[in-house]
């Protein structure tokens, strides 16, 4: 099961990928928690969350860990899996509100982002880490 998660090609198709969803989730969660009035706790509580001073560090913490396990590509299909959890859950709490509430272009304006870390993180799940990946080195040896 082990191989299965960490296999990859010897290709570097998913290297700018990594790179895109590493460095934007490690930057979200440090900003979660150095910003909690704008992208934490307090925007956690607006959203609607019970519990939002926890559930912020947590998905901060988590988006911090994953982010860095993306970037260094280390068993990159397990880890993508809560960020594309995060991400759904983002786009169901926040951007579906605004397309209910306004319209579908200011919906597809505030999730772009969201969507395209979405898909990023749906193809590191396919694909795997790549090449230049812890991934791709385990699997060597």
């Amino acid at each position: 099961m082990f191989r299965s998660l960490i296999s990859t090609k010897e290709d570097n198709r998913s290297l700018i990928p990594r790179i895109i969803v590493g460095l934007v989730f490690l930057s979200e969660g440090i900003q979660k928690l150095i910003f909690p009035e704008i992208t934490g706790a307090a925007r956690f509580d607006k959203i609607g969350f019970e519990n939002p001073e926890f559930l912020a560090s947590f998905v901060a913490v988590f988006e911090i860990v994953c982010g860095v396990f993306v970037l260094t590509g280390t068993i990159v299909r397990l880890t993508v899996i809560p960020l594309l959890i995060i991400m759904i859950t983002a786009i169901v709490t926040t951007k579906i509100p605004i397309l209910t509430e306004e319209s579908f272009w200011r919906m597809a304006h505030a999730a772009r982002t969201d969507f395209a870390m979405l898909l990023l993180s749906v193809y590191l799940l396919i694909y795997g880490g790549g090449k230049w990946s812890v991934d791709r080195f385990l699997q060597r040896h």
